[in-house]
């Protein structure tokens, strides 16, 4: 079944996307002498970037010393200023700036971030005797790996994955808090009574009775769902792929809810069909995960779906997913339960959420925002009226869409994982996820 026909939609194939062709370690060394400011630093990194002949650092950073001396904490302000003829303390390649602690340039600073999250070991064929230079640094790793310990590369100032992505999120949402919170303040609807117009209220009512009648329409398909195997051999075959299918039958009812919901949105169906589909294809997964988080119950830490169907983390692992994705969703459930959101803030976010124009083949995004802006006013009027001495629940709950949006990058890495594992993902996800067999 396809995602168009359970939308009851009539949609064609969307135009592939483009694939950037990347670019290798060592072309990158000599092809850019510019450095670009990195949108996340890495711990101890200090990564120093270019402004007018001198470099500049944003973070701090630490130096380790070795011995018994304490650890020296370098604070803010400008690094060493930069001749523009340094060169890599490993290699001899022109120099990009301090990365671990050691003036280098981007291929050595790559090499050895990749080396220690990997944990690699290398061999040389020379008895770990090379002349490290431009040329030998493609030729023995475990030489160039103890060049760069050598010249005072830090382990420990490089970041695993999941701790760039979390640097990432909280740098992404700090930037929007501070924008809504100044948007907030500005406002002249702050100093008027709080009020929900006629409209609104009649509104948010029909957004909380759809979602309570498609919420209904769910618990009616909980006995086609694949029963979950009571055996824990981690090694049967079978046994792995039963929870498998029992989790991606019960994303294909969510998925379902879904489109049900957007279909009885006011303003949803005055969309092109094109639009439509685009909407619903690019934040069903965020939905999803609003709808996960709502069903997060913090002193079991389990998350439980269709009444009756309650998994920790360690249950989602056993049907297959990794836990760098895993963890977040946890974390994020976390999060909005600390919120305490109602059946109608969440309502509310999810038609936020649903109509946001700079999805991905949307066409008109005039008329998506136009639909858009009601339920956020309508969300902005709830909150004062609700928690009125709560300034901050407004800008708050925006940021979690912010948040949602790095979730989704990371279920996208997950989608591929599940394809490395000979995983087929039934056909109606396949479409809405864009998973290309």
């Amino acid at each position: 079944m396809s995602f168009s026909a359970v939308n009851g939609l009539d949609a064609g194939h969307e135009d592939d996307r483009s694939v950037t062709e990347p670019v290798t370690e060592d072309s990158a060394d000599s092809a850019q002498h510019h450095v670009k400011e990195e949108e996340v630093e890495e711990g101890g990194d200090s990564v120093a970037t270019l402004h007018n002949g001198s470099f500049s650092t944003d973070s701090e950073f630490s130096l380790s010393i070795c011995g018994d001396e304490p650890m020296i904490k370098r604070k803010k302000g400008p690094a060493p200023k930069m001749l523009g003829n340094e060169v890599c303390s490993v290699c001899g390649d022109k120099a990009s700036g301090f990365h671990y602690n050691v003036l280098s340039c981007e291929g050595c600073k790559g090499f050895f971030r990749r080396s220690v999250i990997k944990n690699a070991q290398y061999t040389c064929k020379n008895s770990g005797k090379c002349e490290m230079d431009m040329y030998m640094r493609r030729k023995c790793q475990e030489c160039r790996l103890r060049k760069c310990r050598e010249a005072g590369m830090r382990e420990h100032c490089v970041l695993s994955e999941e701790q760039i992505r979390n640097k990432k999120q909280k740098k992404r949402e700090d930037d929007m808090a501070q924008t809504m919170v100044m948007a907030a303040e500005d406002s002249p609807v702050m100093v008027d009574i709080a009020r929900l117009t006629a409209e609104q209220e009649e509104m948010i009512q029909q957004l909380v009775a759809a979602q309570q009648q498609c919420n209904k329409r769910s618990f009616s398909d909980q006995p086609k769902v694949t029963p979950w195997p009571q055996s824990n051999d981690p090694h049967n075959r079978e046994t792995r792929q039963q929870r498998f299918a029992h989790f991606t039958e019960l994303a294909i009812i969510s998925v379902q809810e879904i489109v049900d919901f957007a279909k009885q949105i006011p303003g949803f169906l005055d969309l092109s069909r094109e639009d439509q589909i685009a909407l619903l294809k690019a934040s069903t997964i965020e939905i999803m995960l609003l709808e996960t988080a709502r069903r997060y119950n913090h002193e079991t830490e389990c998350i439980t779906f269709l009444k009756d169907f309650t998994y920790s983390k360690d249950d989602f692992a056993r049907a297959g997913l990794q836990f760098e994705f895993i963890n977040p969703i946890f974390e994020f459930s976390k999060g909005m339960r600390k919120l305490q959101l109602d059946d109608a803030e969440y309502a509310l976010l999810i038609a936020i959420n649903i109509f946001s124009a700079d999805r991905p083949n949307v066409q008109d995004h005039e008329l998506v925002e136009r639909l858009q802006q009601p339920y956020v006013e309508a969300l902005h009027s709830y909150l004062r009226i609700k928690r009125p001495k709560d300034h901050l629940m407004f800008p708050r709950m925006l940021m979690k869409l912010v948040s949602l949006r790095t979730l989704s990058s990371v279920h996208s890495e997950q989608v591929f994982a599940l394809r490395l594992q000979d995983k087929k993902l039934p056909p109606l996800l396949s479409e809405i996820w864009d998973v290309h067999e």
